[in-house]
């Protein structure tokens, strides 16, 4: 039944106020159509925890979305530029949703697969209001999820921003409030010097235009310039929640009204100044907030990029690359299980790439020349080469490779808002009972010191402290060529106790490797194929036989295929080539070996001398000093004593192991109650890298990201794991020291306002100088970590 409500309440989707024009229907309550129509979808999909989780949820309804609002995603031009991939099947797009604010907005976005049977994933980025959205193209389409999202009451921002990948810059329009608050706040102070020198004006009209003046320039401050504070007041008071910006807006309004009190009353001058002065520094710490944590995000999704290199086809020679040199037009080749790093054309080979990365689909997907490959694929045949149509996306990267393991959780978010709703309760307690006290004692403390006490109290450093000082420490690694996933594979890497390293392409150098050919001789054309098949690996053992066959002009190699840990074999010109592991457990082998199997028949091995990396036993005999070692080689085990000298007697060597022996011995060690650090190439040790606590990929001049890792470190910078280790114990001591200074900070402060010795305007400088003190206190801390230890820090 629904019927006109003829009584105030308040809406059950959104909490705004009920009128004599809104709707009833059973018990439930909707001040609009808008509302009853959002309420009825989420309740028909089955999602009513959605009004569980948090008190009247929903977005406001009342203004209607014009119905051909988005149907400029039907053009493909745009849409493209918007989506991150698409195949036959599915579409997958990133959508910014401005009015995301609490785990019900969570928990709705990530059912979205309920509401639409369209959509087949979302996943969302609470911190940067975010929703990664994959949906099925023979079901739905990008405008159709659109105006899905905005019928629920989020409706996407998309902006020119959307289709360029540009510095994001801070929100003008918080710099306009700010400067206007500041223009007032100077004038206000200039107009107030006579009464703060105690000087008497000669003429009282004198003095009251000089208030009047004063409460003239207020109005722009409280009506524009503090608006963001009311707005996000309002909104946790919709949700019955209070939220850290509640007791600020109530500072500000008190210093208003009272403000205006003493004017209009004779009784003073009022505090105008304090009201302005509150206004431009919480403004001023928003605004240094915002552009530290846009620097790092930048700085983490543009400027830190994966230290791998990829193979350009340049003047006709084949060059390594890091990825930030890839550019649009670049011809890319790309070899067996590596991963195309940007959008491009296929326009040579044969594509059989696997999306599992992206879709998470295990079956590789044929691509012919002429066709669209995406980011984010791994080519799973012989070599392909690609014309690239956009430059790498980091962020993008980064995105996939955090897809799996970084989903923000309804807890996470639920434990900050649990922190900022008991502290501002606890904030309320304390400014009654400072109004009480004073109330008995000198009623005329009581409006300084609850307003002081409002202003000074903020958990923010509190809740921030762990971020920034991540941030920080992230892109001191990932300036040194170590890239980590996200920040809590540093707490990761600060509790392990156990260090697994593979051999061949970690200790060893691939580029160092002195390779000799034993057997019958090779004509040119047979090298030349040897070489075409090598070439179409990514192991180190095939690329030292890449650089010891020095041929250009390689054949197209078909039919490539891989064996994990035993070789590889292919057809050059109609002639079969097979390299594959020589030797056996008990072969007296003194060096690594390869077959060379030749039209079915062993035409000769290559062998291979190890040589370590420099500084590696340096490394090693630090390590072994604090962590137990273990080493997981495929080879032989000719060289144990070589490395028994460098990893110490009580570290575990095993030889012939193969991937899965890698993966059990990993889980065996976790069992045993320790924390697993591994360190290989990423080829052979992918399980074994992702069992870990903390995997990492060494890259040597190659393109063997892999998503199992949890961070990648250039095989040049591999002498400085230990340092890196220590500077992740450090930035768990600086996070805590934050942290403390933070509790102190505030406590310190509120201890001189309820004594009702701390001016509003002071605790309005003070409050932002707690956040801008964190960020500081991180910045300089990690910065100095860093520079004891002998790291490369970015220039300020």
């Amino acid at each position: 039944m629904v019927s006109s409500v003829t009584y105030n309440t308040t809406c059950t989707h959104c909490g705004d106020a009920c009128t004599s024009k809104s709707i009833r229907e059973a018990e439930h309550f909707f001040c609009c159509e808008g509302c009853k129509m959002v309420y009825g979808i989420i309740h028909e999909s089955g999602l009513c925890n959605y009004y569980d989780l948090n008190k009247n949820p929903g977005i406001a309804q009342k203004m209607a979305v014009r119905s051909d609002k988005f149907s400029f995603l039907d053009e493909n031009k745009i849409a493209e530029k918007l989506i991150s991939f698409k195949n036959e099947t599915q579409t997958h797009v990133v959508f910014y949703l401005p009015q995301m604010h609490c785990s019900s907005c969570l928990y709705l976005l990530e059912n979205l697969h309920r509401l639409h049977k369209g959509i087949l994933q979302s996943q969302v980025n609470f911190t940067r209001k975010e929703v990664d959205i994959i949906f099925e193209n023979k079901t739905t389409s990008l405008r159709k999820v659109a105006e899905q999202l905005t019928a629920v009451g989020y409706e996407p921002y998309i902006s020119l921003h959307d289709l360029s990948q540009t510095r994001p810059g801070t929100d003008k329009s918080l710099l306009l409030k700010l400067g206007v608050a500041g223009f007032c706040f100077s004038n206000i102070m200039l107009m107030s010097f006579p009464e703060y020198l105690g000087i008497n004006a000669t003429e009282a009209g004198i003095r009251d235009v000089f208030r009047i003046a004063n409460a003239i320039l207020s109005l722009p401050v409280f009506f524009y310039s503090a608006s963001p504070f009311f707005k996000s007041a309002r909104a946790g008071l919709q949700h019955r929640f209070l939220n850290i910006d509640t007791p600020i807006a109530l500072a500000i309004l008190i210093t208003f009204i009272r403000s205006f009190w003493d004017l209009f009353s004779g009784t003073g001058g009022g505090y105008f100044d304090s009201l302005s002065g509150i206004v431009f520094f919480m403004l001023a710490g928003r605004v240094l907030q915002d552009k530290t944590y846009r620097q790092l995000s930048f700085d983490r999704d543009y400027t830190s990029y994966f230290p791998i290199a990829v193979s350009a086809i340049r003047q006709g020679k084949e060059i390594p690359i890091l990825l930030p040199e890839i550019k649009v037009n670049d011809t890319l080749l790309v070899h067996h299980h590596e991963l195309i790093p940007a959008d491009g054309l296929l326009t040579r080979g044969k594509a059989l790439i696997d999306y599992s990365f992206v879709t998470g689909e295990t079956m590789p997907v044929v691509k012919e020349t002429g066709e669209m490959l995406y980011a984010g694929g791994r080519q799973m045949g012989g070599n392909i080469e690609i014309l690239t149509l956009k430059e790498v996306s980091q962020s993008y990267l980064t995105h996939l490779w955090n897809r799996d393991k970084d989903s923000t959780s309804e807890e996470d978010i639920s434990f900050v808002h649990r922190v900022s709703k008991y502290f501002t309760i606890i904030v309320f307690m304390i400014a009654a009972c400072t109004a009480l006290y004073w109330g008995m004692h000198n009623t005329a403390k009581i409006w300084p010191a609850i307003t002081a006490v409002f202003i000074i109290a903020c958990p923010c450093a509190l809740l921030l402290s762990n971020s920034f000082t991540n941030g920080h420490i992230l892109r001191i690694l990932a300036h040194n060529k170590f890239y980590v996933r996200k920040g809590e594979v540093l707490e990761q890497m600060a509790a392990i106790d156990h260090i697994v390293f593979d051999k061949t392409g970690t200790l060893t150098s691939a580029a160092e490797q002195e390779v000799k050919y034993e057997g019958t001789p090779m004509s040119e054309k047979e090298k030349s194929r040897v070489a075409a098949l090598a070439s179409c690996s990514s192991h180190p053992l095939s690329k030292a036989i890449v650089a010891y066959l020095d041929i250009t002009g390689k054949p197209e190699v078909t039919s490539f295929k891989e064996y994990t840990g035993q070789g590889i074999e292919g057809f050059a010109e109609d002639h079969q080539v097979k390299l594959m592991a020589a030797g056996d457990p008990h072969s007296m082998q003194k060096n690594t070996a390869v077959l060379l199997i030749y039209d079915g028949k062993e035409k000769g091995r290559f062998t291979f001398s190890n040589h370590y990396r420099n500084h590696i036993p340096g490394l090693l005999s630090h390590l072994k000093k604090e962590y137990r070692l273990s080493l997981l080689s495929g080879d032989n085990d000719s060289q144990k004593k070589e490395l028994e000298k460098l990893m110490g007697p009580k570290a575990t060597l095993l030889f012939h192991q193969q991937p899965a022996d890698k993966l059990a011995y990993i889980k065996k060690l976790q069992q045993q109650g320790e924390q697993v650090m591994m360190i290989g190439d990423g080829l052979n040790d992918a399980g074994a890298l992702l069992q870990s606590n903390a995997g990492i990929a060494v890259s040597e001049q190659a393109n063997n990201f892999t998503p199992a890792c949890d961070g990648i470190i250039a095989a040049s910078q591999l002498y400085l794991m230990n340092k890196f280790i220590r500077l992740s114990k450090a930035n768990k001591k600086i996070v805590m020291a934050s942290f403390i200074f933070s509790i102190i900070y505030n406590l310190a402060g509120l201890f001189f306002a309820v004594q009702g010795n701390l001016l509003p305007v002071i605790a309005a400088i003070l409050m932002p100088a707690s956040s801008i003190s964190i960020v500081l206190l991180s910045f300089i801390a990690s910065r100095f970590a860093a520079r004891s230890l002998g790291l490369q820090v970015l220039a300020v």
